[in-house]
């Protein structure tokens, strides 16, 4: 049987137009996609989790696509939303390596299925920690976000 839903999980934070692309992209492979953004009490975060999920909301207004939080094990979020696949974008061998080894260990503990999608060449070097990293130097990063949250990166980023 075809998946018909799928779940693509992060910190997003902040969510970039790389993420945006997979997002997209994932949009038209299935009936429909959940946008689960996490939360690690482990990690510091430069917003939270609410605000987190309103950026991810707005970026991604239009596309066929719901926001939903997660904490704890990504297959249990899966689960509790009904996706049947798993969907990473992946921007070269360390993301792979990575990856890799999660998708296997989520097969394992749960059979759902994690599909891979290449990031598109423009996004593979963009990350939510390069994004950090040159707003806290008050570095230009605008081309790396979405338009929507520019602005609060900026202001929250600064150092």
């Amino acid at each position: 049987m075809a998946a018909r839903v799928a779940l693509m999980a992060g910190s997003f934070d902040p969510m970039t137009v790389g993420h945006v692309d997979v997002a997209r992209r994932a949009a038209t492979l299935f009936e429909e996609l959940v946008v689960a953004v996490g939360s690690n009490p482990a990690k510091r975060y430069l917003f939270t989790l609410e605000e987190r999920m309103d950026q991810a909301a707005r970026v991604l207004d239009g596309l066929p696509v719901r926001v939903v939080s997660f904490s704890g094990l990504l297959v249990d979020a899966a689960r509790e939303h009904g996706a049947d696949v798993l969907v990473r974008g992946v921007r070269g061998t360390t993301d792979v390596e990575l990856e890799l080894r999660n998708g296997q260990a989520n097969r394992e503990l749960s059979g759902i299925e994690t599909l891979f999608l290449l990031s598109s060449p423009q996004h593979a070097h963009i990350s939510s920690s390069l994004v950090r990293e040159i707003a806290a130097y008050g570095g230009d990063f605008a081309r790396y976000v979405p338009p929507a949250i520019a602005d609060e990166v900026r202001t929250r980023g600064r150092r």
